[in-house]
């Protein structure tokens, strides 16, 4: 069996980052181990009062751990990271674990609309910059490209020729297939953007855009997108299966539409995704 391991944070309530995960990457057949960065109550779009545990003096012990047992994983994905010292941390565990056959994938989750999640910098931007130039694929944003390049936000008016000089530069950091998601380059339609940068090729996939935002979206597909790579599919098949997985998602939630902020009915969208990958 494969091997996933996965370092970002866990809501007990809530559904985002290892708290879909995990969940997701199981049932895509894929044995998935998770370094917890925090503990939540519950993920932060829900009212003040959730609780906070920071592990990040755990993550080392944990890693020393493993490497005396000698663990190897498929592929390392690392998700949100909540300072400077876990994006180290984490860039150790890259070092540590990565073989030669390994796939690192970067989600720099960090901002949207333009602007960094709250407690985050232009400084921790950069910082993270370097991280995705040690992975084989990162899943921005545009917003978060912007941040990653330290250049102005595009906003919606973009070009595709925008898209594609953004991707190369995404690429000139050291990942070699950069994506871009949420890219809108036609009326009604939206989805991802990929470079390859060792083919020099590119590839463009969109689904029909829903007007409708939604928690955790970003942590599903870029979940979705790594168990697709590990079961052995393409890249482009990949992005397809997450691209598709995650408005079926969507299309499950839209009748609960006073549940945007709590997450997506990514659970009974699973036995789609299973039929679709087989077994």
């Amino acid at each position: 069996m494969k091997k996933v391991v996965s370092i970002q944070d866990i809501s007990c309530v809530g559904k985002c980052s290892l708290t879909v995960a995990l969940p997701i990457i199981s049932a895509m057949g894929v044995e998935t181990a998770i370094i917890p960065t925090a503990v939540l109550s519950t993920h932060t779009a829900f009212q003040k009062g959730w609780t906070f545990h920071d592990l990040t003096a755990d993550i080392a012990p944990i890693c020393a751990h493993w490497k005396k047992e000698g663990f190897h994983f498929d592929a390392l994905y690392s998700g949100y990271l909540g300072s400077f010292e876990q994006i180290d941390l984490t860039a150790q565990l890259f070092a540590d674990f990565r073989g030669r056959d390994t796939l690192v994938l970067v989600d720099p989750a960090m901002a949207d609309n333009g602007s960094l999640y709250p407690g985050f910098t232009k400084e921790f931007a950069l910082h993270m910059a370097k991280l995705c130039g040690k992975a084989d694929i990162i899943v921005p944003n545009l917003t978060e490209a912007s941040f990653l390049l330290g250049e102005p936000y595009l906003g919606s008016q973009y070009t595709e020729q925008d898209v594609r000089r953004v991707l190369k530069k995404l690429a000139a950091l050291g990942c070699s297939k950069p994506v871009l998601t949420g890219i809108q380059l036609e009326p009604g339609k939206e989805g991802v953007y990929a470079y390859d940068a060792k083919q020099d090729s590119w590839f463009t996939y969109s689904t029909r855009h829903l007007p409708v935002r939604y928690h955790g979206t970003g942590d599903i597909f870029a979940s979705t997108l790594c168990g697709a790579l590990v079961r052995g599919r393409g890249f482009e098949e990949s992005l397809r299966i997450a691209c598709d997985f995650v408005v079926r998602c969507i299309e499950l939630t839209e009748a609960e539409p006073d549940h945007n902020w709590y997450g997506v009915n990514f659970e009974q969208a699973i036995p789609d995704l299973i039929q679709r990958l087989g077994r």
